[in-house]
């Protein structure tokens, strides 16, 4: 069993894990929208002093990279960065597609994810569909299984817990370990989409 610190900071919520010998310990704080940078430290460090682990007795770091929060995505992702190269210990890399996906046990299926102003974040599993950015109507016609952590207004759609989603996606990216880490962006951010060239 590795020991290892996990970090999702890509929407609104925040959760950090501290597994050490096959304990886990879970921090989940469900609304901390705009507060991430603010309160990961915290978190990271009563996880880490709850499961007795110290960062250095981490095989590997990980954190969510997207698509999400384009900020939160990248408070995360520098945090895991600094462990690693503190500690000289590899990266994971966790999607929010995976963070779902590996959750369920369909074998043709969508997860979306909410990207505001009525469209959504979708990748298909089992199906062939790349990450891509799609309309309200474009996701209601997608026709199988439909996943995702979030209310959202579509049939055939259901909701996980995302508190209990980030333990069995890391154990099932760390067979990826890697020396770096990049942020997945199926869109440009708003101030991109606006800048006049």
């Amino acid at each position: 069993m590795s020991n290892f610190l996990a970090v999702d900071t890509s929407s609104r919520y925040l959760t950090v894990l501290a597994v050490k010998g096959g304990k886990a310990v879970l921090r989940h704080v469900p609304d901390c929208a705009l507060q991430h940078s603010v309160a990961l430290m915290g978190e990271i460090d009563a996880a880490l002093k709850e499961a007795g682990l110290d960062p250095g007795e981490c095989d590997f770091f990980a954190a969510v990279t997207g698509p999400g929060s384009f900020t939160g995505i990248r408070i995360g992702i520098s945090t895991v960065k600094g462990f690693a190269v503190a500690t000289d210990k590899p990266l994971v890399a966790v999607t929010a597609f995976e963070l779902i996906a590996y959750n369920v046990e369909d074998n043709n299926f969508y997860v979306v994810i909410d990207a505001a102003h009525s469209h959504y974040y979708v990748c298909g599993f089992g199906n062939g569909l790349n990450p891509c950015y799609m309309g309200a109507e474009e996701v209601a016609g997608l026709g199988a299984p439909l996943y995702g952590f979030e209310d959202l207004p579509f049939e055939n759609y259901e909701k996980l817990d995302i508190k209990d989603c980030l333990y069995p996606a890391v154990v099932r990216c760390s067979k990826n370990l890697s020396c770096n880490m990049h942020a997945l962006y199926v869109r440009k951010s708003q101030a991109e989409e606006g800048r006049k060239c």
